[in-house]
């Protein structure tokens, strides 16, 4: 139910390694059924999964027509007889609009075993962390579905709805980020079975174990922090992930002052270390983050207080010179450009308002 990518135009080594896999699956007849999802849509509405079913690897189930601003989806209808439909996802939730058009009428209507696959989040049966993201309500679904197969949302729910059938959303087939390894250590995917009623079942992907640590340091200098942290790393991490998590406001000297690569060398043994210090701050930031609520605010309090010690006073306004710095390394890459020519732009851009092109 989306996203098979990350990304409408994923890299060719990428491509061929997911073609590959589906024609192992085609060589053995098993067919297999999908819609886009929010990611695998560009902004000019082009997908790679066009390319895919094009070449007879899978079958996007969302056909549809449009008639007099009404849309009317069609079924398609496997080798079970099973009947699959279902509305594609879009980048800032614009499949509203086709909910919107959708004639619920002649879906509901239709006999025997159905299954209707879509890519939003649910608002009645959205969950706390993900309170701000953007949903549709239950209504803007068709009833009268056996099964009701959902993307989108990171988290895993198998509900029976009445008027409806079984609503469900498989999760990812690995975490994506910190946070998602933290909250369900491992992705894994959905297997329903026909029996009597539905029998739908979560089966883990486990490719590698983890082990998560959460240290908090507040109160602490550098050095006690560092000590804290590497007492605690007393757990064996052979061959897993890692997730370190330090969090606290340090009662003196900078975050830099943690030897961080020491702090490294204690998990040498893991796969891999994933490492968050989002909140952990000295008290000299926390002086801003009560000072002001607003990011924006928070910067230029910064920028201001620390222009005239600049480097950089000899380029006159060093605090627009620093937010025009601020904007070109936030631009993003736009669709069909390489990273190479990204980064070429990104350079050439800020060497231009630094007045360093000719040394370059």
């Amino acid at each position: 139910a989306g996203d098979l990518f990350n990304t409408s135009l994923p890299p060719i080594d990428l491509i061929k390694e997911v073609s590959a896999e589906f024609e192992k699956l085609r060589r053995h007849d098993i067919e297999v059924y999908l819609i886009p999802g929010s990611h695998d849509f560009s902004p000019s509405n082009k997908t790679m999964i066009d390319v895919l079913e094009n070449a007879g690897l899978c079958i996007n189930v969302m056909k549809y027509r449009e008639e007099n601003n009404k849309i009317y989806l069609d079924f398609t209808v496997d080798k079970t007889n099973c009947k699959i439909t279902g509305i594609y996802g879009r980048r800032a939730s614009l499949e509203k609009e086709q909910y919107k058009k959708l004639d619920k009428s002649n879906l509901e209507k239709e006999k025997g075993f159905k299954i209707f696959m879509f890519h939003s989040l649910i608002s009645e049966l959205k969950p706390d962390f993900l309170e701000m993201v953007e949903s549709e309500p239950l209504s803007s679904l068709p009833k009268n579905f056996n099964y009701y197969a959902g993307g989108h949302p990171h988290f895993i729910l198998i509900k029976k709805i009445d008027g409806y059938g079984v609503l469900a959303y498989p999760g990812a087939t690995f975490p994506n980020n910190f946070s998602e390894l933290e909250k369900f250590h491992n992705g894994g995917f959905l297997l329903v079975d026909v029996v009597e009623d539905l029998d739908v079942k979560y089966i883990p992907i486990i490719i590698k174990e983890l082990e998560s640590f959460n240290i908090n340091v507040d109160n602490l200098d550098p050095e006690e922090a560092q000590s804290k942290i590497i007492k605690y790393l007393n757990k064996n991490v052979n061959d897993k992930v890692v997730t370190l998590r330090i969090s606290g406001v340090l009662k003196n000297g900078k975050v830099s002052d943690i030897n961080f690569k020491e702090i490294q060398n204690k998990l040498s043994d893991a796969y891999v270390v994933l490492k968050n210090i989002n909140k952990l701050s000295t008290k000299e930031v926390e002086k801003y983050k009560s000072g002001y609520s607003d990011i924006e605010d928070i910067e230029i309090s910064v920028v201001t207080e620390y222009s005239g010690k600049s480097e950089f006073v000899q380029f006159g306004d060093t605090i627009s010179l620093v937010k025009n710095l601020m904007h070109e390394l936030n631009l993003e890459k736009n669709e069909g450009e390489t990273n190479s020519d990204f980064e070429k732009k990104i350079n050439s851009n800020c060497l231009k308002l630094l007045n360093l092109e000719d040394v370059a």
